[in-house]
């Protein structure tokens, strides 16, 4: 069961091209999460997560978003503990204040991820995913993503960690012969307030390039969340 409370600062609100606006963002969000370790091997995931967004000056933007996932994940030790999961997720977006949906989704996530360790306190995780959407309600907006990534942790201390990652997406748009490509990266320092409490601070640099050219947009994003996880 966790709390949290993001907040940060986004160069393009919008994800456009030209005429990009500035804006300051605050997303609660509350989840629930069981994970049952069903062999020594197979884990099985539920969880229900629901986000609000707010932003200051462009306040017409603040929706909301609920999401349920359901899963299971497989570690293979005889391939360095590389992990294998699908999951089923659907998404439901909602207009500020309300529970009014404009948009639905229901997709597979198949991951498949390769854990390398150095040492004790470093970490390199090499994956990649398949997001594929089956239905979206409504159509035009429905796409499917295929990334790559490559991620860094580093504990510092038993309370201090650094995490980074790297992205190439490649998003297909289902009604249209619109394709984009994102790359992302992705900055974190985590400290930990206690066992429970954590406060971490969040840089985010993205640039998309469409083969239609007005969807093109770069955006960075700085800010910090300060969460509260109970695990039992």
């Amino acid at each position: 069961a966790s709390v949290a409370a993001p907040f940060y600062w986004t160069s393009n609100v919008a994800l456009v091209k030209t005429g990009e606006q500035s804006d300051f963002l605050v997303a609660p969000v509350a989840a629930l999460a069981y994970q049952p370790r069903i062999t020594n091997a197979l884990y099985g995931l539920v969880s229900v997560r629901e986000q609000l967004f707010y932003y200051d000056r462009f306040s017409n933007l603040n929706f909301g978003t609920f999401d349920v996932v359901a899963g299971l994940a497989y570690t293979l030790p005889q391939f360095h503990n590389l992990t294998l999961s699908g999951q089923y997720v659907y998404e439901r977006l909602t207009t500020k204040n309300s529970f009014h949906e404009f948009f639905s989704n229901h997709s597979l996530v198949l991951t498949a991820e390769l854990p390398i360790r150095l040492g004790r306190a470093q970490q390199f995780s090499l994956g990649a995913d398949a997001n594929i959407s089956f239905a979206a309600e409504p159509d035009p907006p429905q796409r499917s993503d295929y990334d790559i990534y490559l991620g860094y942790t580093v504990r510092l201390s038993r309370s201090f960690s650094l995490d980074a990652v790297g992205r190439v997406v490649l998003r297909d748009y289902h009604l249209t012969d619109r394709l984009d490509v994102s790359e992302i990266l992705a900055v974190a320092a985590n400290y930990s307030i206690t066992k429970f409490l954590t406060a971490s601070a969040i840089s985010t640099l993205a640039a998309s390039q469409s083969n239609h050219s007005v969807f093109d947009y770069q955006v960075a994003n700085v800010g910090g969340l300060v969460s509260l996880s109970i695990r039992f």
